[in-house]
This record gives C-alpha cells, sequence and structure tokens, in this order.
C-alpha cells in the first residue's frame, strides 16, 4: 500500500487486513483516531502505527 497522510475507511480496512465494519466500530469507540474532511472520514497514518503499536505492547504484557 502506498504510504499517504491519512487513508479513507476503506484504504484502513484493507491495511489493516480488517472489515469496515471493525474499522467503523475502532473508530466510533475512539481506538482508532480519524478526522472528517468534507463528508469522508480519514484516518490518519500515524494513528494506524500508534493503534499497532498499542496492539503489540498490550500483547506482550500478557
Amino acid at each position: 500500500m502506498e504510504h499517504k497522510v491519512a487513508y479513507s475507511v476503506q484504504e484502513t480496512a484493507h491495511a489493516l487486513s480488517l472489515g469496515t465494519t471493525t474499522v467503523k466500530k475502532l473508530i466510533a469507540t475512539g481506538q482508532l483516531p480519524s478526522v472528517r474532511v468534507g463528508r469522508r472520514r480519514l484516518v490518519p497514518h500515524s494513528a494506524l502505527e500508534t493503534y499497532i503499536n498499542h496492539l503489540v505492547e498490550e500483547q506482550a504484557q500478557a
């Protein structure tokens, strides 16, 4: 996947190998920060990295 500043919900789902419904739930619960630009919801690239790093740390402690 090409490195962008922010990704659409569909691109985020593809990048994380998740469904769009799951990504929307992560956004709704605040686990995955996003911004609204017009009618589009975008997830910053840095938010993807932060989310994955958090999962890695969480699972390393288990």
